[in-house]
């Protein structure tokens, strides 16, 4: 088995590539051993001394480090994905409680434009994040601004205001007149 790695624009975060499927919908994010203990991977992840976040996509694996030099940490994480994969164990147990994100908030008459908004998430701005290892849903969209949730790579990387403020922002202005400004939640 071969695994591919690629740094991220959050330096604390690094994307593991299993060449395989990793989840087969959606994403799941774990913060801790408590939300790891969802999955038999992401808990031989949390084994490893300095690891403090896991996030799954379809295929791959963003790991966020604590501390640590990713010189000293990249193998033994690639030690325990390999390890998870030759075991051949499940990436989420069946039987873990399913986590969701809170609920979306807008007001009902905003139906037309929120639609709208996520559908330019979902075709524009969620591939090209996967692609740095992270994911951005919609949460809420209230008086012009739209609330987004940011995961993975994207949770607390240092150009992830940039992105938010030039990118997604300047998007969803172009194409809905109704936005005024993007923030995280």
């Amino acid at each position: 088995m071969f695994i591919q790695t690629e740094p991220t624009p959050n330096p604390a975060t690094l994307k593991f590539l299993p060449g395989r499927t990793v989840l087969e919908n959606g994403t799941l994010e774990m913060r801790d051993t408590n939300e790891a203990t969802q999955s038999p991977l992401a808990e031989r992840l949390f084994e490893v001394s300095g690891v403090s976040g896991v996030f799954f996509g379809s295929d791959f694996i963003t790991v966020t480090k604590a501390d640590g030099d990713w010189q000293q940490l990249k193998p033994q994480i690639l030690g325990a994905i390999m390890e998870h994969y030759m075991s051949g164990d499940a990436i989420v147990r069946t039987d873990a409680p399913v986590t969701s994100d809170e609920a979306e908030f807008f007001d009902p008459a905003d139906r037309e434009t929120v639609d709208t908004i996520k559908e330019l998430i979902e075709t524009r701005v969620r591939p090209a994040v996967a692609n740095d290892g992270g994911d951005i849903t919609f949460r809420g969209f209230k008086d012009g601004v739209v609330f987004l949730n940011m995961k993975g790579s994207c949770s607390g990387c240092p150009s992830s205001t940039a992105t938010l403020q030039h990118g997604i922002q300047n998007l969803l202005r172009h194409f809905v007149p109704d936005v005024t400004e993007v923030r995280p939640v």
